[in-house]
């Protein structure tokens, strides 16, 4: 029976800390005055910045669905 059984290993290494922008940073949108976290790597805060559409593989896009 104990040709069946299965054996596993602790995973080895580390966690790894998060990356992190030193500089007090605001969003470069003018007239923002958000202050941008310590994790955001853009520009600019939510609310401001430019949108994004994910890459859709395989379908069409219907016109004005989005």
């Amino acid at each position: 029976m104990s040709e069946t059984t299965l054996k596993g290993r602790r995973i080895q290494g580390g966690v790894r800390p998060s990356k992190t922008i030193e500089a007090t940073r605001v969003c470069a949108d003018s007239g923002c005055v958000t202050k941008l976290s310590k994790y955001n790597r853009r520009e600019f805060c939510f609310a401001h910045a430019p949108v994004k559409f994910p890459r859709v593989r395989g379908r069409i896009p219907i016109d004005g669905a989005i």
